[in-house]
Protein backbone atom coordinates (compact mmCIF):
# COMPACT_ATOMS: atom_id res chain seq x y z
CA UNK A 1 0.00 0.00 0.00
CA UNK A 2 1.34 3.32 -1.04
CA UNK A 3 1.07 6.61 1.23
CA UNK A 4 -1.72 7.86 -0.68
CA UNK A 5 -3.52 4.37 -0.42
CA UNK A 6 -3.08 4.51 3.76
CA UNK A 7 -3.91 8.52 3.84
CA UNK A 8 -7.26 8.09 1.75
CA UNK A 9 -8.04 4.90 3.49
CA UNK A 10 -7.28 6.32 7.12
CA UNK A 11 -9.67 9.30 6.01
CA UNK A 12 -12.97 7.12 4.29
CA UNK A 13 -14.13 6.08 7.95
CA UNK A 14 -13.94 9.75 9.50
CA UNK A 15 -17.00 11.16 8.69
CA UNK A 16 -15.87 11.24 4.52
CA UNK A 17 -18.99 13.33 2.95
CA UNK A 18 -20.72 11.91 -0.62
CA UNK A 19 -19.22 9.17 -2.45
CA UNK A 20 -15.70 8.11 -3.19
CA UNK A 21 -14.66 8.94 -6.71
CA UNK A 22 -11.76 8.64 -8.57
CA UNK A 23 -12.04 12.55 -9.33
CA UNK A 24 -12.34 13.40 -5.41
CA UNK A 25 -9.38 11.00 -5.01
CA UNK A 26 -7.67 12.87 -6.93
CA UNK A 27 -8.17 15.72 -5.13
CA UNK A 28 -7.67 14.59 -1.74
CA UNK A 29 -4.01 13.51 -2.65
CA UNK A 30 -2.91 15.85 -5.37
CA UNK A 31 -2.66 13.15 -8.11
CA UNK A 32 -3.60 12.45 -11.40
CA UNK A 33 -7.10 10.99 -11.66
CA UNK A 34 -4.93 7.89 -13.93
CA UNK A 35 -2.63 7.56 -10.66
CA UNK A 36 -6.47 7.80 -8.46
CA UNK A 37 -7.69 5.22 -10.74
CA UNK A 38 -4.54 2.99 -9.86
CA UNK A 39 -4.38 3.53 -6.17
CA UNK A 40 -8.12 2.61 -6.30
CA UNK A 41 -7.93 -0.71 -8.16
CA UNK A 42 -4.98 -1.57 -5.70
CA UNK A 43 -6.94 -1.28 -2.87
CA UNK A 44 -10.00 -3.33 -4.61
CA UNK A 45 -7.77 -6.32 -5.34
CA UNK A 46 -5.97 -5.97 -1.94
CA UNK A 47 -10.27 -6.57 -1.00
CA UNK A 48 -10.32 -3.17 0.80
CA UNK A 49 -12.61 -1.15 -1.04
CA UNK A 50 -15.39 -2.27 -3.41
CA UNK A 51 -17.05 -1.01 -6.78
CA UNK A 52 -20.51 0.45 -5.99
CA UNK A 53 -23.59 -0.34 -8.20
CA UNK A 54 -23.90 2.00 -11.54
CA UNK A 55 -21.08 2.82 -13.48
CA UNK A 56 -19.46 5.45 -16.12
CA UNK A 57 -19.12 9.00 -14.89
CA UNK A 58 -21.33 7.68 -11.65
CA UNK A 59 -18.70 5.30 -10.24
CA UNK A 60 -18.03 5.31 -6.71
CA UNK A 61 -16.03 3.21 -4.34
CA UNK A 62 -16.93 1.97 -0.52
CA UNK A 63 -14.79 0.72 2.44
CA UNK A 64 -15.23 -3.11 2.53
CA UNK A 65 -17.16 -4.20 5.85
CA UNK A 66 -14.62 -6.10 7.75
Amino acid sequence: MNSRQRDAIDRLPDGFAGKLTTTKWAKLEKCSHDTALRDIQGLIEQGLLRKDSGGGRSTSYSLVDT
